[in-house]
């Protein structure tokens, strides 16, 4: 899934669909953004999935759904409540991880338009965002 949500990412809210996930990267005030409204595209297509594999009787169908749903709450507890600590959880984490994925998408929203982004993924890290990190422990240490 980190490969498809790359390129979705990259192709499709930074590509067509930018006018839904520009408020993302450009702040306005409010709870929600448009962004959110990916939670819908997303979901659809997994619980269409489930459903239809369910009545139909075809495991791997429902197992796609399931896939897509679980991904769908890993991006949901990464990208929002551990990155974007829209729910403040996982504030002071010292992990080289935790904190090489928020200076990755740091970087990638360091870029406000949709041409020129960087760090498209989620959950893989590319290794100069964990040297950085690593650096800094040393630094600091």
């Amino acid at each position: 899934m980190e490969g498809i949500t790359w390129l979705t990412h990259k192709y499709v809210m930074h590509g067509f669909l930018w006018y839904l996930h520009e408020d993302h990267h450009k702040k306005r005030p409010g709870l929600f953004e448009k962004n959110d409204a990916f939670f819908l595209i997303f979901s659809i297509p997994s619980i269409l999935c489930i459903l239809f594999g369910t009545f139909d009787n075809k495991w791997w169908l429902a197992a796609i759904g399931a896939g897509i749903a679980m991904y769908g709450f890993a991006y949901f507890l990464v990208h929002d409540v551990i990155i974007h600590q829209r729910i403040k959880l996982f504030t002071r984490s010292n992990s080289i991880y935790v904190r090489s994925i928020r200076w990755a998408h740091k970087m990638h929203h360091k870029h406000l338009e949709k041409y020129d982004g960087e760090s498209f993924g989620m959950l893989m890290v590319a290794k100069k965002y964990r040297d950085k990190i690593k650096a800094d422990n040393k630094k600091a240490g």
